[in-house]
């Protein structure tokens, strides 16, 4: 792990907000309302850990996941990244890339409970904590305790996570979520970027638009096909043609173009999907092959489901071909799902709009979104017979 790096201020005074539903006037007025936001990120964080456990493979290119001919990174260290190697790659690419790659199977028990320890540090500043996810998570400490400093708080978080787990994060400050997060990206790993109000619009200017949080190697190919390289680029173009060429989303870049970005940070966001996959050793090729492939998908979210008292409506599939195109195919029914069995018939019926296969299929997911309370049962009433 490199050494603590001192914060670096980026700037001065600036507005306020940018989602994809964001829906206002590009005339509005962005806000200065003085918050304080943190968002910090574990530096690779499974691999770290792995490494802080087993002293012989720190220094070393490390993968974790599976090293078989079928296997996915789930994550790599800084000395694999230098090579190339990223989460979500197939493991032959990743070892053609790096030979001397160390794959490691992944300990999520472990990983959660080194996330409780985190979680733990975060909540003697503030309870305002909006978690992403293991590894990652916002913070409001606008009206926190202690050091009144965002930037001391920041600074004091990470210093704790190193004492109490041997593990570094990487953290940035700003006054909305949208720039936090480029922040805390910004000198990673171990960094800490400030960016004060008054220096977001500049600060965004500069960056490649594929650096933009929600923006994907799709979009970002597209915004490259249309001129929009930077962020300020993207702020050359007016609200009404960004909408033209990215739909909804479109208002989202003319506001992040600005550094701008209202949303607050939400304490234990309720989740709104449930999903699993698999990765098979062999392609399937049959209808009776893909249905048995998915069925340990449905019993996992499905557990989920039972284990949170939460029922969605909309069912989508994931397929991943033997080419590595990948296809997503959604239903959405008028009730909320009832049982597992309802669950599974869905996804037999998406299934089989896939056949005839253009090719064998090496990944099946299915995810249930749009989770909801289902309503109580309504009381039966008895009769009594004489």
């Amino acid at each position: 792990m490199s050494p603590s790096r001192p914060s670096r201020p980026i700037g001065r005074r600036m507005p306020g907000p940018a989602t994809p539903s964001l829906e206002r006037s590009p005339a509005a007025p962005p806000d200065g309302d003085g918050r304080k936001i943190i968002h910090v990120d574990m530096d690779a964080f499974y691999a770290s850990v792995e490494q802080r456990d087993a002293p012989a493979l720190r220094g070393r290119p490390v993968a974790v996941g599976g090293s078989r001919q079928r296997g996915v990174v789930a994550a790599a260290s800084y000395e694999a990244r230098r090579f190339g190697v990223r989460s979500a790659m197939s493991s032959m690419a990743a070892v053609r890339r790096c030979p001397d790659l160390v794959f490691v199977p992944p300990r999520f028990d472990v990983y959660k409970a080194v996330s409780g320890q985190i979680r733990a540090v975060f909540a003697r500043y503030t309870a305002l904590i909006e978690p992403l996810s293991l590894d990652e998570a916002y913070l409001d400490v606008t009206d926190a305790g202690g050091p009144g400093s965002a930037t001391r708080i920041a600074e004091e978080i990470r210093a704790a996570i190193r004492a109490e787990t041997g593990l570094t994060a990487s953290a940035g400050v700003s006054y909305n979520k949208f720039l936090a997060k480029l922040a805390s990206d910004h000198r990673k790993p171990d960094g800490l970027t400030v960016i004060p109000p008054g220096r977001g619009e500049a600060f965004v200017a500069a960056l490649a638009i594929d650096r933009f949080h929600g923006v994907g190697p799709v979009t970002a190919a597209r915004m490259r096909a249309l001129g929009i390289a930077t962020g300020a680029d993207l702020r050359a173009r007016s609200a009404e043609a960004l909408d033209a060429a990215f739909g909804k989303a479109g208002r989202y870049y003319y506001w992040a173009a600005r550094g701008v970005d209202h949303r607050p940070v939400k304490p234990d966001r309720p989740r709104k999907s449930s999903g699993s996959e698999t990765t098979f050793p062999q392609d399937l090729t049959t209808e009776a092959e893909l249905v048995a492939g998915l069925a340990p998908a449905v019993a996992a979210v499905w557990r989920h489901c039972e284990a949170s008292g939460l029922r969605g409506r909309t069912v989508t599939l994931k397929v991943k071909y033997a080419d590595f195109r990948q296809i997503t195919r959604s239903r959405t029914g008028p009730d909320l799902l009832s049982s597992q069995d309802v669950l599974a018939a869905t996804g037999r019926d998406l299934l089989r709009g896939l056949f005839p296969l253009r090719a064998g299929v090496r990944l099946i997911g299915l995810t249930v979104s749009g989770f909801e309370t289902p309503p109580a049962a309504e009381p039966r009433q008895l009769t009594l017979s004489l």
